[in-house]
C-alpha cells in the first residue's frame, strides 16, 4: 500500500483485492485506519458545499474559507435534475458547472468527495431525480428494476466520463479522492428485502466497474458490499463501526444544524456539542468527518424539496447562507481541526487504549511504535465537571466535553471551552433608491378555453404539470337555480375540498374565497368555507400550489399532489352536490408564467399599471415589477419580503426562490444548553416570527443600473415595504479564560513555544470596512451571561472598560493579552478569571429591527 504500517492480516475477497491493486498504484486507497493518499494515511476533515446552492463567483471564496478553517476535502452531491432537465438534454452551465466547481476546489488546494448518488435526498426537489424519470415506462425507483437501473447507470456513466475527460479523479492527478453511489439507502434496503439487496449489489458492481481508480462510499448502508466503504450520517456517529474490519471509519454527514420548514422555527446546533461529537468520533478511531453543511447556501428557483422546505438552506453552518463566517462555530471548529491534526501521527498508527474514570469519564490513548502519543479525555456527564488523574496529572473536564492532548500531557483544546469571538450579524438598509412598482393582475375571472385540458373527474397535479410550474388550475362550473333557498336570504352554501397538498386557493367567479395549507408532516388539505354563488352559471377555480416535491420516502415517486377530492357543495336545496366527477378543466401554470413576465424579454409583453400601491387594494395573484440600481458596496444582499404573503421573486430573470411569510409558533426559543444529546428541536430561534424574512440576492446577478425585480404574490401583500438590505457584522464578543482552554498554560497557537507565548488573548475582529466604534461591555474578573447579555460578576476590574477601549477603539481588529498587568492588578487573587467583552462594529448604516 506504500504505507509504513502493515495492513491487518485478513483474507480479503478476490473482488476486493482486484480493486485495491490498481488503486494502490494510482494513489488513493484505504485500510482499517484511514483513507490512504499517496502512501500516507490521512485524518480527513471535509465540508459539504453544494455548487447549485451558491453562485460561481462565490465558489472560490467559500472554498478558500473552508481551507482556512482547516478542511482538507469539499463534498458535494451531483444534482441529476439540474443537469438533465429533459431526457438527453444536459445542462452544465452557470450554477450547474460541475467541472468548474471541482477545478475551483483543485485550484484552492483541497480534495473532493463526489457524491454522484444520483439519488441525493438533500431537501432538494424530488430528491435530485428529474421528474421525467417518473414517467419512464415500467419504472420503479431505487430497487431492482431494469428501467430505473438503466437510467441511473446512464447518468452515473455520464458524470464519471466527464470527470475522466477532465482528468479530475485522483488516479489521474485530479482532486477527486472519493465517490459515492446511492445515498442513505439502508431503510429502503431493509424494507424491500431481496430486491433491495440485489439493487445494492448491482449499484456497487456498476460503480466500481467504471474504473475511477478511487474508493466508493455508500452511506447509511450497513450491507454495502466490498469494496464499498459503508459510512455513517447523523448528529453523532461514535457508535458506528464499518461492516468489515479492513474498512476505515467514516462519517459522511456530521449535521452542523438542521434544515428549516416554512412555518417552523430555525434550528441551531451549539458548536460545543458539534465539536464534542467530532472529537468523540475521532477518539473512537474515526478518520474521515464531513460537516453537512459547511456552507448550506440557498435553494434558488424551485429547487427546494420536501415539501415546505424554505428557500434558505443556511443549516446553521460555519459559513452562512450569504458566504459570511459564522462565529464562534467557524473559529472553534478551526481550533478543533488544528488539535486533531497535531494528533494525526498517533491516530493513524495505533488503536486506542481506553481507560475509564468512573461512570462518565474516559481516556482514549493512541500510542504508536515511533513514540508519538495522543490522548482524548472525555466527560460524558451533561451536568457536572469531572476531575481525573491521567499520567500523574490532574485534569478538570467541563460537562459534556473532550480535552485533546496531542502529546498525552498538555491540553490544547477542550470542546466546551470556546475561545474565539462571537460575531453578531444584522441586516442593514441598502443604499438603493425606493422601488417604483407597476402591477399586472393575473386573470382569474376568465380562461382561454381553447388552451385548457378537459376531462371527467380530478387529475393528480404532477401528472398534468410535470413540475413545469408550481401552479395548476382546477376549473369547473356550478349551475344554480334562481329558486335556490340560499338566494332567498338563507345561509350561504359551504364548499369543501380535499387535496393532497400543498397549498390551495379557492376562487368563485373570479373572487378569492379562501386558502388552505398543508404541512411537511401532513401534506393533506381540507378546505371548508362559505362561497357566494349567484343564479345561473358559476365558475369555481381551484389553484393548487406545490411547495417542492417530496425528496425522501419509500417510492415517493408514487406520492400524490393536488386536488384529488372529494369536492362537495353543501347547503343547497338537494342537501349536497358532489362536484368530484363532473367535468373539470385544467390550466398548467399562470398566464404570467406563459408570457415570461419574470424575464427581461417577456416583461414587456403586457401593459403594466402605473399607479400608487398605497391607494390600491392589495390583490391576490398580482404581478409586481420595479427597476432599480445595484446597491453600492460588496456586502451580501437580500430582499426583505416580510410584508408579503406567498409567492416567488426574480432578479433579472433569475429566480431567488419561493417566499412565504408563514410565522413560526410561539414555542421554546429561550436559550440553549450545549450539554446533553442534541436533537433538532433542542435549540430553536425565531418563535413567533416569520420563518424566513430575508431572501439572498447574489451580487453577480446584478448590473450597475436598470435591474429588473419581478414579484408574483399569491395572497395580497404590501409591496411598498419590500426593500433591499445588506448583511454585515454589527458587533463582536469574546469570553476567554486567563488559563483558557486548559488547566495548564497551553493553547494551539503556542503549542511547543516558549512559556511567554502561552498567555491567552482576547481577539476582536469586525468585518472589512468596519471598525470597533464602542465597547458596550467589558469585564476582567468573573462576568456572567453570554454575548449580548453579559453582566458583571462578584469580581470585576474597574480598568476593564478603559483597557479594551484603549487597545481596540478605531481598529478593525485588536488583540489584548489576558494578564493582571494589562488590567492594572488582580481584582480577586486565587480566583480563575475571565475577560468578557462586547464591542460594536460600525460603518455608517443602522441595523434593521
Amino acid at each position: 500500500m506504500g504505507d509504513q504500517n502493515s495492513l491487518p492480516s485478513i483474507s480479503l475477497p478476490l473482488f476486493f483485492l482486484l480493486f485495491l491493486l490498481p488503486a494502490a498504484q494510482c494513489g488513493v486507497t484505504y485500510d482499517s485506519k484511514a483513507v490512504i493518499i499517496n502512501g500516507q494515511r490521512r485524518i480527513l476533515i471535509s465540508g459539504s458545499i453544494h455548487y447549485p446552492r451558491s453562485t460561481p463567483d462565490m465558489w472560490e471564496g467559500l472554498i478558500q474559507k473552508a481551507k482556512d478553517g482547516g478542511l482538507d476535502v469539499i463534498q458535494t452531491y451531483v444534482f441529476w435534475n439540474g443537469h438533465e432537465p429533459s431526457p438527453g438534454s444536459y445542462n452544465f452551465e452557470g450554477r450547474y458547472d460541475l467541472v468548474r466547481f471541482i477545478k475551483t476546489v483543485q485550484k484552492v488546494g483541497l480534495y473532493v468527495h463526489l457524491r454522484i448518488g444520483p439519488y441525493i435526498c438533500g431537501e432538494w426537489n424530488f430528491g435530485g431525480f428529474p421528474v421525467w424519470l417518473k414517467y419512464v415506462s415500467g419504472i420503479s425507483f431505487r430497487t431492482d428494476n431494469e428501467p430505473f437501473k438503466n437510467a441511473m447507470q446512464g447518468f452515473t456513466q455520464k458524470i464519471v466520463q466527464m470527470m475522466k475527460s477532465e482528468s479530475l479523479f485522483a488516479s489521474q492527478g485530479g482532486p477527486i479522492i472519493l465517490s459515492q453511489i446511492e445515498n442513505e439507502y439502508g431503510p429502503e434496503s431493509n424494507a424491500l428485502g431481496a430486491a433491495g439487496h440485489a439493487y445494492v449489489n448491482w449499484a456497487a458492481k456498476m460503480a466500481v466497474g467504471m474504473g475511477t481508480g478511487v474508493p466508493w462510499v455508500m452511506c447509511k448502508e450497513d450491507d454495502a458490499p466490498d469494496p464499498m466503504i459503508n459510512a455513517c450520517n447523523g448528529f453523532y456517529c461514535d457508535a458506528f463501526t464499518p461492516n468489515k474490519p479492513y474498512k476505515p471509519t467514516m462519517w459522511t454527514e456530521a449535521w452542523s444544524g438542521w434544515f428549516t420548514e416554512f412555518g417552523g422555527t430555525v434550528h441551531q446546533r451549539p458548536v460545543e456539542d458539534l465539536a464534542f461529537a467530532v472529537a468523540r468520533f475521532i477518539q473512537k478511531g474515526g478518520s474521515f468527518i464531513n460537516y453537512y453543511m459547511y456552507h448550506g447556501g440557498t435553494n434558488f428557483g424551485r429547487t427546494a424539496g420536501g415539501p415546505f422546505i424554505t428557500t434558505s438552506y443556511d443549516y446553521d453552518a460555519p459559513i452562512d447562507e450569504y458566504g459570511l463566517i459564522r462565529e464562534p462555530k467557524y473559529g472553534h471548529l478551526k481550533e478543533l481541526h488544528k488539535a486533531i491534526k497535531l494528533c494525526e501521527p498517533a491516530l493513524v498508527s495505533a488503536d486506542p487504549t481506553v481507560t475509564s474514570f468512573g461512570s462518565y469519564a474516559q481516556a482514549h490513548v493512541f500510542s504508536s511504535e515511533s513514540g508519538s502519543c495522543a490522548a482524548f479525555l472525555a466527560n460524558y456527564n451533561p451536568n457536572s465537571f469531572s476531575r481525573v488523574m491521567f499520567n500523574n496529572m490532574h485534569y478538570s473536564l467541563p460537562p459534556w466535553s473532550i480535552s485533546i492532548l496531542p502529546d498525552c500531557r498538555n491540553v490544547v483544546f477542550n470542546t466546551a471551552k470556546v475561545g474565539v469571538q462571537t460575531s453578531q450579524m444584522q441586516m442593514f438598509p441598502a443604499d438603493s433608491t425606493s422601488l417604483m412598482w407597476e402591477t399586472y393582475d393575473e386573470e382569474v375571472a376568465s380562461f382561454d378555453d381553447n388552451s385548457l385540458i378537459s376531462t371527467t373527474g380530478l387529475l393528480e397535479q404532477i401528472n398534468v404539470t410535470r413540475d413545469a410550474s408550481d401552479y395548476l388550475w382546477y376549473i369547473t362550473s356550478v349551475d344554480v337555480s334562481s329558486a335556490e333557498g340560499f338566494l332567498q336570504g338563507g345561509q350561504l352554501p359551504v364548499l369543501t375540498v380535499q387535496s393532497a397538498g400543498h397549498a390551495l386557493h379557492v376562487f368563485v367567479n373570479g373572487q378569492l374565497s379562501g386558502s388552505a395549507y398543508g404541512t411537511r408532516e401532513d401534506r393533506r388539505i381540507t378546505y371548508t368555507g362559505n362561497i357566494n354563488l349567484r343564479a345561473g352559471s358559476n365558475r369555481i377555480a381551484l389553484l393548487s400550489v406545490a411547495v417542492g416535491l417530496p425528496n425522501v420516502g419509500m417510492h415517493y415517486e408514487l406520492w400524490n399532489t393536488g386536488v384529488l377530492g372529494p369536492v362537495v357543495l353543501h347547503g343547497v336545496d338537494e342537501g349536497k352536490r358532489d362536484l368530484t366527477w363532473q367535468k373539470w378543466s385544467y390550466q398548467v401554470g399562470l398566464k404570467g408564467e406563459a408570457m415570461n413576465l419574470n424575464s427581461l424579454d417577456g416583461t414587456s409583453s403586457v401593459e403594466w399599471m402605473k399607479q400608487s400601491l398605497t391607494s390600491q387594494k392589495q390583490q391576490p395573484l398580482t404581478w409586481y415589477r420595479a427597476y432599480f440600481d445595484a446597491p453600492a458596496g460588496d456586502d451580501p444582499l437580500a430582499l426583505d419580503m416580510g410584508s408579503m404573503g406567498k409567492g416567488q421573486a426574480w432578479i433579472n430573470g433569475q429566480s431567488i426562490g419561493r417566499y412565504w411569510s408563514l410565522w413560526a409558533p410561539n414555542g421554546d426559543c429561550n436559550g440553549c444548553n450545549y450539554a446533553g444529546t442534541y436533537r433538532s428541536p433542542k435549540c430553536q430561534s425565531g418563535c413567533g416570527q416569520p420563518t424566513q424574512r430575508w431572501y439572498h440576492v447574489p451580487r453577480s446577478w446584478l448590473q450597475p443600473t436598470q435591474n429588473l425585480l419581478v414579484v408574483f404574490e399569491e395572497l395580497g401583500g404590501d409591496a411598498t415595504k419590500i426593500s433591499f438590505v445588506k448583511k454585515s457584522v454589527s458587533g463582536v464578543c469574546a469570553d476567554v479564560s486567563e488559563w483558557h482552554p486548559m488547566i495548564k498554560n497551553w493553547h494551539i497557537e503556542s503549542y511547543g513555544q516558549p512559556e511567554e507565548h502561552h498567555k491567552p488573548k482576547v481577539h476582536l475582529r469586525c468585518a472589512p470596512g468596519q471598525s470597533i466604534s464602542a465597547i458596550k461591555f467589558a469585564s476582567f474578573g468573573t462576568p456572567l451571561g453570554t454575548c449580548g447579555n453579559f453582566e458583571q460578576g462578584a469580581c470585576h476590574s474597574p480598568n476593564s472598560h478603559s483597557t479594551l477601549e484603549k487597545k481596540c477603539i478605531g481598529q478593525q481588529r485588536c488583540a489584548v493579552t489576558i494578564s493582571t498587568d494589562n488590567f492594572g492588578g488582580d481584582p480577586c487573587p486565587n480566583v480563575m478569571k475571565r475577560v468578557a467583552v462586547e464591542a460594536i462594529c460600525s460603518s455608517n448604516a443602522q441595523p434593521l429591527s
